[in-house]
């Protein structure tokens, strides 16, 4: 090998060979994380309250924030007897049914499950996603209804609302038709997404905006039983009296905390 090596030609052309080699990139063997598609500063924010997640050690109904027919401009009391006594009881109690054997979950609050679906047991998952998602989405439907509620936004959510759609008008007017094309049973939100935007979507059955990486600010509720003893077939009319029960005030905290989690990350 030494004599090969002293040969003046062919060391030369090793030399070249081997700065030639050493000068191509190298393939890494550090593994980039996989990014999520959808990774979102506010993920880590509560959203069943502005204040503190959603116990799931064991999920409890909540009371209702008024009379069952305080809301009677837009939701009959009777509606509001089923939908919250039966409708949400239900699905708080098949939650707990389900997290029985599953101390791991009990430990974790009701975002956190939703939001990593793929860490829950595969043989309770669809399970977990229709119910937490049911008693998180519930949860925050009657907070954001008063009887006191309706007429304009004001203070911040108001700002935005023209910022993004232009108006209030051309605000309730996108998202009655996203709760009208809402194809059988779901839900239409308004979301702060992971770019810190307003946006409207619309989710089926009892999913939640932060499955996809939103903050839901508000949303209404499209299932039938959510409105059909007074309205049956009229969804569209159903959408539009429920403004007159809309809760500002909530929404405009609902709106604070995820600017505020924004700013933070």
């Amino acid at each position: 090998m030494r004599k090969f090596l002293q040969h003046p030609i062919t060391l030369f052309l090793t030399l070249i060979l081997g700065f030639f080699v050493a000068c191509q990139p190298q393939a890494s063997t550090q593994q980039t994380p996989a990014q999520s598609p959808t990774a979102s500063p506010t993920v880590s924010t509560p959203v069943a309250y502005v204040d503190r997640p959603l116990t799931a050690s064991p999920a409890q109904l909540p009371p209702l924030p008024y009379d069952a027919g305080a809301l009677s401009k837009a939701i009959d009391a009777e509606t509001m007897r089923i939908h919250h006594d039966r409708h949400h009881q239900t699905y708080v109690d098949n939650l707990n049914t389900a997290l029985k054997d599953q101390p791991n979950l009990q430990n974790l609050s009701i975002e956190a499950m939703l939001r990593d679906l793929n860490a829950v047991p595969e043989n309770i998952r669809n399970t977990i996603r229709n119910n937490a998602g049911g008693h998180l989405n519930h949860t925050i439907f009657w907070q954001i209804m008063s009887p006191e509620g309706g007429g304009q936004p004001t203070g911040a959510i108001a700002q935005a609302i023209n910022q993004t759609f232009g108006n209030f008008e051309s605000f309730r007017k996108q998202f009655n038709e996203a709760g009208g094309d809402r194809f059988g049973s779901g839900w239409v939100w308004l979301v702060r997404n992971a770019q810190g935007q307003l946006q409207i979507v619309s989710t089926a059955n009892q999913d939640n905006p932060i499955m996809e990486g939103n903050y839901p600010i508000m949303g209404n509720d499209v299932w039938e039983h959510a409105y059909y003893l007074r309205y049956q077939n009229r969804r569209a009319d159903y959408l539009n009296n429920w403004w007159n029960v809309v809760n500002w005030n909530e929404i405009n905290r609902r709106f604070q905390a995820a600017s505020q989690q924004q700013a933070r990350s």
